[in-house]
């Protein structure tokens, strides 16, 4: 590790912790050249880049970017923390790393963030839902609308995992 004040590749490790809710390392280190101490951190570098499989048929390496800009465009001016929608993309960029060896669609993507978010914020859901299924009427927004007011709300810590799919259209 080089240090950043001098250059030097000389250093030892005085702390290592771990950080970030545990997906690194923290280490505190100090330069034996300038003496002067830093911080490093190591994270697991994901080896198979995940491909997302788009409704056309084409295929792009997964974005976790586009994955929050979706969320955040959701979300818009709801009083939802931020720390709370990180949160949210890391669990669902982690899942689909665990699930998925080399590709998923992107539907299954968007499924599983509108479960997600409906379980976050219903308005957020809403939102998401109308443009991620393409409600192309009223009757249609309104039929999600009833089914999100007839659903029980989970208990804490408890989240659907599968939920039914929604129809595909073409």
């Amino acid at each position: 590790m080089r240090c950043p004040f001098c250059d030097a590749d000389n250093d030892k490790v005085i702390d290592s912790r771990p950080g970030e809710d545990g997906s690194a390392i923290r280490r505190r280190r100090e330069c034996l050249a300038c003496e002067k101490r830093f911080t490093t951190y190591e994270r697991l570098e994901r080896a198979a880049r995940l491909m997302v499989v788009k409704r056309d048929g084409s295929r792009v390496p997964f974005d976790s970017g586009s994955l929050a800009r979706g969320l955040q465009a959701a979300c818009g001016k709801r009083p939802i923390a931020q720390d709370a929608k990180d949160r949210l993309c890391q669990e669902l960029e982690d899942e689909l790393h665990r699930e998925f060896d080399r590709e998923v669609a992107s539907a299954e993507i968007g499924r599983r963030l509108a479960t997600r978010l409906r379980d976050l914020d219903p308005i957020a859901y809403v939102r998401f839902a109308s443009e991620h299924y393409g409600f192309a009427s009223i009757e249609e927004f309104a039929a999600e609308m009833v089914a999100l007011q007839n659903r029980p709300r989970p208990l804490p810590n408890e989240r659907e995992l599968f939920p039914p799919a929604r129809p595909e259209r073409t």
